[in-house]
């Protein structure tokens, strides 16, 4: 067998969802060190802040992301995504992104910036070059907002990368991956709750673009007058909770598998009504709150079952949710719970609350990369190459 022929490169989840786990569950306890002290990072490439930031959303976030949409067009446009080959460069140049963040503080500066732009750039290069291709044979219409949103987290990249702008790249970035969310929840949840539960949930399609095409507004929330950006927020938070009613959340609540994804688009729901509030109605929360609800509350509570439900799927499994698939469920909620509602309530403990939050995330991630990683590097058990 060839390198290039290997099961991990057969397609694009395989390397990136081994890479998401093991990003997941140390990124976080590295933050912790270093803002407690623990260790020193001389070499950093960006502030401590900066980095952990940066590294949530374009280390862990896009090597989800990376490995979803490589391999979604295989069902998008009905051809096979990026393999072999391309799909261990990208894999490597994401590696390299992660050294040059890490210990590229003292790079020359040419160098650091084509480590650090040589993933996403390629990556988003070639995701754009199919979604134009083959546009004519996409079975999702609405496809057009991956080709709005995906040049424009470079954008968002370089802003975070920026000490000066880093509040609007990270604002930025977490509107970018909160129009995915909103695509992909769409089409996940109306499939899983038709044929786990034979109900459709509601799906009008003023309603449905309406709700992305305000979400796509709010990436530039940093640049709009407050009062735009906090009422667009309410409005889109109201859209989505009115909407919520009408995709029967007592019956997908009833299952972890299903339930978590209802979570997190409540986690969404929260975060707008945050932002909204941080203009009309002023709080002092603890602990940049909105960031982090986002970023645990959808990202840490969607992540984890997507990674479960397409590892299966497509390595000619059958997609159920064992004793051990629900238990990391039930950590990353509980990882939730400490790392936003429990500094609210108890402050002065603060540091304790991080800590064990990040434990969380250490024990659902390495829960996930011990179990997944024997199946992402052996062949699909149904015959089928890919």
């Amino acid at each position: 067998m060839t390198f290039a022929a290997h099961p991990l490169w057969l397609a694009g989840f395989r390397p990136f969802f081994i890479l998401a786990c093991l990003s997941g569950l140390s990124l976080p306890a590295l933050w912790l060190m270093f803002y407690f002290g623990l260790i020193e990072a001389p070499h950093l490439a960006r502030a401590p802040l900066q980095w952990h930031a940066h590294e949530m959303f374009f280390g862990f976030g896009w090597a989800v992301l990376g490995g979803f949409l490589l391999t979604a067009t295989k069902n998008w446009v009905s051809i096979r995504g990026y393999h072999g080959t391309v799909l261990a460069l990208l894999a490597a140049a994401w590696i390299v992104e992660r050294i040059g963040m890490g210990f590229g503080g003292d790079w020359p500066a040419a160098v650091f910036e084509v480590s650090n732009k040589l993933f996403l750039g390629g990556i988003v290069t070639l995701l754009l070059w199919t979604l134009i291709r083959y546009r004519k044979q996409d079975s999702y219409r609405d496809n057009y907002f991956f080709l709005l949103i995906l040049p424009a987290f470079l954008i968002a990249k370089q802003l975070m990368l920026d000490a000066d702008h880093f509040r609007e790249g990270t604002a930025m970035a977490t509107g970018l991956f909160r129009v995915a969310f909103l695509v992909m929840l769409e089409r996940t949840l109306t499939q899983f709750m038709k044929s786990v539960f034979h109900v459709e949930v509601l799906r009008h399609r003023v309603l449905d673009a309406g709700i992305k095409l305000l979400g796509l507004a709010l990436v530039v929330t940093p640049w709009l007058p407050p009062a735009i950006a906090g009422g667009s927020a309410a409005l889109l938070a109201l859209l989505l909770a009115a909407r919520f009613c009408f995709w029967h959340p007592q019956l997908g609540l009833r299952r972890i598998d299903i339930g978590i994804m209802y979570l997190g688009y409540l986690a969404i729901v929260l975060q707008l009504a945050l932002e909204a509030m941080d203009v009309f109605a002023p709080q002092a929360w603890v602990g940049a709150i909105s960031t982090h609800v986002f970023g645990l509350g959808v990202m840490g509570l969607i992540i984890p079952a997507m990674l479960v439900r397409i590892s299966k799927g497509h390595t000619g499994r059958k997609v159920v949710f064992d004793r051990a698939d629900k238990a990391v469920l039930w950590i990353m909620i509980a990882a939730v719970l400490l790392r936003v509602v429990a500094p609210q309530l108890d402050s002065g403990h603060y540091a304790m609350w991080l800590t064990a939050a990040a434990g969380g995330w250490l024990a659902g991630f390495g829960m996930l990369a011990l179990r997944l990683t024997p199946l992402l590097l052996a062949p699909r058990i149904d015959g089928k190459e890919h």
